[in-house]
């Protein structure tokens, strides 16, 4: 028996490096541009710069904000008038599954992903609308907004949604997933308040400033509303949207850039990404493990062992 555990302790040794990768690796950032979406790795580095095309910029169908379930994309495409506002579904490919998977909407600004279901953010009638993520509706008008302002961001941590308005001031209310208002003005003061999302307890909020040079800020605080940092980074311009890859934060700028920030304020690159004509929506994806990642969990699990990966889960603005 003393000689069977030794040969077990050795196959161990032997497949365990080279079927389990070290860390899990980061996925790609997706941007939005008046009529693309674009794909760069987290380093900054060009992927794709078109890899979804074909929208109309300008009065109808802008893409404007985006959140990932999977291997799946869902593009709220804001428009400027009237009810021909859309959701379209992509593969993070950029395969099109149904460009018009939901439509009728005014004016939908944010969007965010739950399980089955999508939360979206219309300005045109301040109001949240719940769908199936393939597009059925549950409620168009779950959650009335108040503030002249509309909803623009929304985020989701278990059965809350965290919403932003810009408003006078600006405010961040918190709702459940099932249409309740828990707090309509959980957080206020904010100074139009674009772009949310959410790690653990903490919320990071981009706000635009007003649309003045170097008045844009990321502030910080709780999901009780507590304010950590109202300017953990401070000084920037015309920002936009922001996206969570463990502790670092993307945030689009209509200078054409995308910044990396570190959860704690220090900044990474202010221009990790340029060249862009206006970008607003960002998502950071996930790679999944690749397959002989899984074959070398299925073997060590044969063999009487548990190893536990950490992996990283996005949600998105």
């Amino acid at each position: 028996m003393r000689h069977f555990s030794l040969t077990i302790l050795a196959l161990t040794l032997s497949v365990g490096p080279a079927l389990i990768p070290a860390t899990a690796r980061s996925g790609t950032i997706l941007v939005t541009d008046p009529n693309i979406i674009g794909e760069y790795t987290t380093a900054g580095a060009m992927v794709n710069p078109s890899l979804i095309s074909g929208f109309i910029h300008g009065v109808y169908a802008d893409p404007f904000s985006l959140a990932v379930s999977g291997s799946n994309l869902f593009v709220a495409n804001w428009n400027n008038g009237g009810n021909d506002g859309t959701i379209g579904e992509y593969t993070t490919s950029g395969a099109v599954v149904n460009a018009a998977l939901i439509s009728g909407l005014s004016k939908p600004f944010g969007i965010a992903v739950s399980g089955s279901n999508l939360f979206v953010a219309n300005q045109g009638t301040y109001s949240i609308g719940e769908y199936t993520t393939s597009g059925a509706p549950v409620n168009p008008s779950l959650i009335s907004v108040p503030g002249g302002g509309g909803p623009d961001a929304i985020a989701v941590s278990g059965s809350n949604l965290f919403v932003t308005s810009q408003g006078t001031p600006g405010t961040i209310g918190e709702y459940t997933t099932s249409g309740a208002t828990v707090n309509a003005s959980l957080v206020s003061g904010l100074n139009d308040p674009v772009g949310i999302v959410v790690s653990g307890s903490n919320l990071f909020v981009a706000n635009n400033g007003g649309n003045q040079t170097g008045a844009a800020t990321i502030g910080e605080y709780t999901t009780s509303g507590t304010v950590v940092n109202a300017s953990l980074v401070a000084g920037l311009s015309y920002i936009q949207g922001i996206a969570l890859d463990g502790s670092d934060l993307f945030v689009t700028s209509e200078d054409g850039t995308v910044g990396e920030y570190t959860t704690s304020g220090a900044v990474v690159n202010g221009s990790l990404i340029s060249g862009l004509s206006d970008p607003s929506g960002i998502v950071v994806t996930a790679t999944p493990l690749p397959s002989s990642a899984w074959a070398g969990l299925a073997l060590l699990g044969g063999l009487g062992l548990r190893t536990v990966y950490r992996r990283r889960f996005y949600n998105l603005v």
